[in-house]
């Protein structure tokens, strides 16, 4: 038998999944945008990488607003959400040139919301052959760059950031 080792993961796994905190937030306050990783930060919505990548270039789009429920987003936060959606797609477009992608989201904690008090929209760039035996046979996903180099490529992109 052979093993694959993905040591990235276990910081995920024994990482503290306590509800009454905010991954999101607490990046938000920090005030440290390129340690966080957020792209960009508008007046009502944001991106961020995610610290946990299926792919290169994985981000996440979400509401400023600390808030859990679809039904609850301000129209004008779902409107800046988009615009921001769509953006990402674009930059990801340019910068990493995927041959597609997968958008959504996933509410609530049994239909998989890591965050669940937090809104937010999964952007994942997608290439021809990203799927392969590694995810269903090792149960590992291989990521060819690091999060920081990610980050280095994309933030320029988002310099513009969305109105203040």
């Amino acid at each position: 038998m052979e093993l694959l080792w993905s040591p990235w993961r276990m910081e995920y796994i024994e990482s503290d999944h306590d509800t009454h905190r905010c991954i999101f937030c607490e990046h938000l306050a920090a005030n440290d945008d390129e340690g966080s990783y957020i792209l960009t930060r508008g007046r009502r919505a944001f991106a961020i990488l995610n610290a946990y990548p299926y792919n290169p270039g994985h981000l996440l789009v979400a509401p400023l607003r600390h808030v859990g429920e679809l039904e609850e987003v301000h129209p004008d936060e779902l409107a800046e959400a988009s615009d921001l959606l769509q953006r990402s797609v674009r930059v990801l477009k340019e910068v990493e040139r995927p041959d597609g992608f997968n958008l959504g989201m996933n509410l609530g904690r049994v239909a998989g919301a890591g965050v669940p008090g937090h809104l937010h929209w999964h952007v994942v760039p997608r290439w021809n052959g990203d799927t392969n035996f590694m995810p269903v046979i090792g149960e590992t996903r291989v990521l060819p760059e690091l999060l920081a180099d990610s980050y280095a490529k994309l933030r320029p992109n988002f310099r513009e950031d969305l109105e203040p």
